[in-house]
């Protein structure tokens, strides 16, 4: 039987996940990888994870195992209305929504606002992840500039002119390039959405991860109901838990949990009650120092070793926290003939031209990640990777 003749049309825009795909070269013994953008192992509060799921159990006894509402667990979404509370955003529990990770609320967006054709406004570069949800439901994407600090606001601007649909934003410590965008950049940025009546999807996984400098204001808090924000707890309790939420305008919140009954009729109810008792007994408070003091200074060795290695006519990214370092090379560098030099010498990237929608761009650019290694194999790896990159130019 031909079952390619049963496939929906859209799949023709989907497609495997390419930085899956090629990192699969990464298992290779001896391979050191710079690429994936994964929690560290060591990361996880284990120890907290075995005494609250003795907890869970004494507390919520079967309703942990239990069907639950699809909006979400009561308690989870009464302790995360206090979480967003201490990022300024004002949100009773009744008005958050939890989700299968933050991927899940990113496939639901693109579900209930995408017909195809639609106009949609993205960094570049931007997460793939994004582009992933995005892409099925054929939206015409409309790429902005972004520059040491993010995005340029001039760019949105004329972006709207061409009636986006949606904004797609990472505001903090992107995925790919590890910018934030500063204070004054948000309050031009919610400016502008105001003024256009738009709405942006403001995605917030990595946050919590600063290791230096002063938090900054999501620019939720400065256009509350043009903003839909997106955030996870993958990076700050465990990933496999699946645990993403959201805070929504009322009538896109309603129309998201449609579309979860259809999906998943609700995210695990174990996890949530695991996730609910992390944050309303101050464990994350307590764990989230050491997760900083673990990757903080891996990034410091990356950032050191660049310096030290890197060829002159590179220029990265020096973030102040998050996953991942964003490296340019001169024009007419192919990072993604570079990667498989690299491979070779057992050192594992991603070429940044994955995280553009427009074809031909970010050729010279390379994603690295630091969480996975430590601070000497970092150095080692940067210095193995420099060495192939002078030999490339």
């Amino acid at each position: 039987m031909n079952f390619e003749n049963l496939l929906a049309q859209r799949t023709q825009k989907m497609g495997e996940n390419v930085i899956r795909e090629i990192l699969k070269v990464v298992s290779r013994p001896g391979m050191v990888s710079l690429a994936g953008g994964i929690p560290a192992p060591e990361s996880f509060p284990m120890e907290i994870i075995r005494e609250l799921t003795n907890v869970v159990i004494k507390k919520y006894s079967s309703s942990a195992f239990q069907y639950d509402l699809t909006e979400g667990f009561p308690p989870f979404r009464e302790a995360l209305s206090g979480y967003l509370k201490e990022k300024g955003i004002q949100a009773s529990a009744d008005h958050i929504y939890v989700a299968s990770g933050s991927q899940g609320v990113l496939d639901g967006i693109a579900k209930i606002l995408i017909t195809k054709g639609d106009r949609i406004a993205v960094e570049a570069p931007t997460y793939l992840g994004a582009i992933s949800a995005f892409s099925a439901y054929e939206p015409e994407y409309i790429r902005m500039d972004t520059d040491d600090e993010g995005l340029v606001p001039g760019s949105l601007e004329q972006a709207l002119n061409k009636k986006i649909k949606f904004i797609y934003l990472v505001p903090n410590f992107q995925n790919p390039t590890g910018r934030t965008i500063p204070l004054n950049r948000r309050k031009e940025i919610a400016e502008i959405i105001i003024k256009n009546n738009a709405l942006l999807v403001e995605d917030d996984p990595y946050g919590s991860l600063r290791y230096r400098g002063e938090d900054i204001p999501p620019i939720k808090t400065f256009a509350p109901d043009h903003v839909m924000y997106v955030s996870t707890l993958s990076k700050v309790f465990a990933p496999g838990l699946r645990i993403g939420f959201f805070h929504a305008p009322e009538l896109i919140s309603k129309w998201l949990v449609l579309v979860k009954q259809g999906v998943d009729l609700h995210t695990s109810t174990f996890n949530q009650a695991l996730a609910a008792e992390y944050l309303s007994g101050g464990h994350l408070k307590h764990h989230l120092p050491k997760i900083i003091n673990l990757y903080g200074p891996k990034q410091e060795a990356m950032l050191n070793a660049m310096d030290k290695y890197f060829p002159n006519s590179f220029h990265w990214s020096k973030p102040e926290g998050g996953m991942f370092i964003w490296a340019e090379g001169p024009k007419g560098l192919d990072m993604e003939a570079l990667y498989w030099k690299a491979v070779e010498k057992n050192v594992a990237f991603v070429p940044g031209k994955f995280f553009f929608t427009a074809e031909g761009e970010g050729i010279e650019t390379m994603r690295l990640n630091y969480t996975m290694a430590n601070a000497e194999t970092i150095d080692r790896a940067v210095k193995t990777l420099a060495d192939v990159i002078k030999g490339e130019l």
